[in-house]
C-alpha cells in the first residue's frame, strides 16, 4: 500500500490530475491482481482515461487475466517500445513508479549491499539496463520536467552504488 501511495503522492504534488491520481492508486492492479479487478470495471467505476493511464504503466499484454506472465525481459521490451510511442502528457503515473522503486532499490541497497539484486526475478545487470532504458524512452516521448530529471538522477546514482562501469550514465 505504502507503494500506491508514494506514487499518487508524487503524481499529484508534480501535476495534480485527479484522473492521474486514481491511476497512480491502481497502477499494479491490473498486472498484480488481475483476478479482482479488470480494464470493463476500471472504466465503469473510473472512466477510459485512467484505464489509458493505467495501461501505459504496465508491462503485461493487454488480454492478462492472472496467472503465468511472458519471460521478464520480453515484457520490459514490450512495455519500453510502448512508453516510446505514448503521448508525453499520459506517462507521468509511470515515471512516479519507477521513481518510487529506484528510491526503494537504493535504500535497500545501502543497507544490505549487492544482496538486493538477488530479490528480483532479473538480477543487477537487467536492472541497470531496465531502468537505463526507462529514462531514455521517457525521453523519446518528448515528457518535460521535475520527476523525469529525478529518475535521472536516481538511475545515475543505482549505476553508480552498483559499481556498474559499463552503464556510463
Amino acid at each position: 500500500m505504502a507503494h500506491l501511495l508514494s506514487v499518487c503522492a508524487l503524481v499529484q504534488l508534480d501535476g495534480r490530475n485527479e484522473n492521474e491520481a486514481i491511476a497512480a492508486l491502481l497502477h499494479d492492479a491490473l498486472e498484480d491482481k488481475p483476478e479482482e479487478i479488470n480494464r470493463e470495471q476500471i472504466i465503469h467505476h473510473f472512466g477510459k482515461d485512467v484505464l489509458k493511464i493505467i495501461e501505459i504503466s504496465i508491462d503485461t499484454p493487454s488480454g492478462y487475466a492472472g496467472g503465468q506472465k511472458p519471460p521478464w525481459k520480453e515484457r520490459k521490451r514490450a512495455y519500453l517500445k510502448h512508453v516510446r510511442q505514448t503521448d508525453p502528457s499520459l506517462v507521468r503515473v509511470t515515471i512516479a513508479d519507477k521513481i518510487d522503486n529506484a528510491r526503494a532499490i537504493l535504500a535497500d541497497h545501502q543497507r544490505f549491499g549487492d544482496e538486493v539484486w538477488e530479490r528480483f526475478n532479473a538480477g543487477k545487470e537487467n536492472q541497470l539496463w531496465y531502468y537505463r532504458s526507462c529514462v531514455k524512452a521517457f525521453d523519446a516521448t518528448g515528457y518535460k520536467g521535475p520527476m523525469l530529471e529525478e529518475l535521472r538522477s536516481l538511475v545515475g546514482q543505482l549505476i553508480k552504488q552498483a559499481g556498474n562501469a559499463t552503464y556510463n550514465y
